[in-house]
């Protein structure tokens, strides 16, 4: 890469640029982005940002945010994509624009499906997964999601660090497989491997995803709907025990942990 710059983006031209942008990686016709420029500027205008991160003169990442309820706390991420090895340099791009404004803390859904995003979110911003929403948009007719539901996993992410943490905000947090292996397993995958397992003290639930859900939407859509649906009952079930998504291993298995105040 040449020199690497991220700045906010309030020009039309600009904008413009980023909604190219964003329909590209969506694959979509420019004439039909998924985030028209024009929706762009409405959302800077009423007080969000678009960060754009350049190689050289190159467009190679941007990210949208606007401000979520309570206003004067919590920001929320429409969206965000990024070349590979950008991605961080966007999000703190992200994180410092909110801190500065009073946010503590920023809110946005991802596809629970696609492994190395729950691996970006959980692991190296240290996000936590804490709600399951169940064909969150309907159907998508994109390049990427066409044929699929919806479902979408809501992280938040801690802007500012808290006295007592083990790590401050906004830090790697470590991958979380001790016991995994001996925990028995308790949801059978469709490809015949195991799904999901909990270990014994209740404590813990792993669930597996896919190498590449992109892939086997494009070439086997039926098996990828299989995929959404098993881990959906994997995840509506954790989630409604008390658990939260805290970590993805490098080999595509989710961590869902839960406090002892949530055992029953």
């Amino acid at each position: 890469m040449t020199s690497v710059s991220i700045r906010t983006v309030h020009d039309v031209t600009g904008l413009a640029a980023v909604a190219d942008f964003f329909s590209d990686v969506w694959q979509t016709p420019r004439s039909t982005p998924p985030y028209p420029a024009e929706v762009l500027h409405s959302l800077v205008h009423a007080g969000g940002a678009v960060h754009a991160a350049y190689d050289g003169a190159r467009l190679a990442g941007a990210a949208v945010a606007v401000f979520g309820p309570p206003a004067d706390q919590e920001a929320y991420s429409l969206v965000a994509a990024a070349d590979q090895g950008l991605g961080l340099d966007v999000k703190q791009a992200q994180r410092a624009w909110a801190v500065q404004r009073g946010a503590r803390t920023m809110r946005w859904t991802f596809d629970p499906l696609v492994g190395r995003n729950a691996r970006f979110n959980l692991v190296k911003l240290g996000a936590v997964g804490t709600q399951y929403l169940v064909d969150f948009y309907g159907p998508m007719s994109d390049g990427v999601n066409d044929g699929d539901e919806s479902d979408r996993l809501a992280v938040t992410w801690e802007l500012v660090a808290e006295p007592g943490r083990s790590y401050p905000a906004s830090s790697p947090r470590p991958d979380e497989t001790p016991g995994r292996d001996c925990a028995p397993t308790t949801h059978l995958a469709p490809d015949g491997g195991p799904l999901a397992c909990r270990d014994l003290d209740e404590r813990r639930v792993w669930c597996r995803v896919p190498d590449d859900i992109v892939r086997i939407r494009a070439a086997e859509p039926g098996l990828a709907l299989a995929w959404r649906r098993a881990v959906r009952e994997v995840f509506t079930k954790a989630f409604a025990d008390g658990f939260t998504a805290t970590g993805m291993s490098r080999d595509g298995w989710y961590t869902l942990t839960r406090s002892s105040e949530g055992t029953p």
